[in-house]
């Protein structure tokens, strides 16, 4: 049996996990064998269908996760941790049983990108660039002095990358996924993943 499955919205969460479960030592993990799907109809697909299109590996896979975007799935209405524990719920009663997770990030993906990291700035074209990424992003009103990240995080990471002429692709995710550093990161849909992953593939 492969240990993981995993189904995501689009190609840069998918380079998101990829370049996560590269480092299974920073996750706190054995090293792991996975699959990644995404699904061909995104956020929406993941929330209503993930457990349809798990339901044929819970044969073959030890465990399965499934993660989305909360903007743009189409169920904003509801809390982001409560539609987690429902897509988990129906991935439960779906052949998994207690072998799967749900992972909603909310507002969307971006929100993993904003950390103190130096790598950060280095991954988004900003390498010896003055005034610095954070800098900028306060005097342009997208990030608060207050505030642990910016406002609107994918706003304000394409805001980055036009400012320093650098074009968006899924290998900026990886490149982050990669490099940054996860120590002391507690933002809470990555929290659910790691901890998820450290029940299953303690190291």
């Amino acid at each position: 049996m492969k240990d993981l499955i995993v189904l995501v919205a689009d190609k840069n969460m998918e380079h998101t996990v990829r370049g996560l479960l590269q480092r299974p030592q920073a996750l706190g993990v054995r090293a792991v064998d996975a699959e990644i799907f995404v699904h061909p109809r995104h956020d929406p697909g993941c929330v209503n269908e993930a457990h349809d299109f798990l339901r044929p590996f819970a044969a073959s896979h030890r465990h399965a996760l499934a993660l989305f975007d909360h903007d743009g799935c189409g169920r904003e209405d509801t809390a982001p941790d409560a539609l987690a524990d429902e897509v988990r719920q129906r991935l439960e009663a779906n052949g998994w049983r207690d072998r799967a997770e749900a992972i909603v990030l909310a507002p969307e993906l971006e929100v993993w990108v904003w950390s103190d990291s130096p790598h950060v700035a280095t991954c988004l074209g900003w390498a010896q660039r003055q005034p610095s990424l954070r800098e900028w992003l306060a005097a342009t009103g997208q990030w608060p002095a207050d505030q642990a990240k910016p406002d609107n995080p994918k706003r304000a990471m394409e805001a980055a990358l036009r400012e320093a002429r650098k074009p968006r692709s899924s290998a900026i995710y990886l490149d982050l996924a990669s490099k940054v550093s996860l120590r002391g990161y507690t933002e809470p849909a990555y929290l659910r993943c790691t901890q998820a992953l450290q029940r299953w593939f303690a190291a």
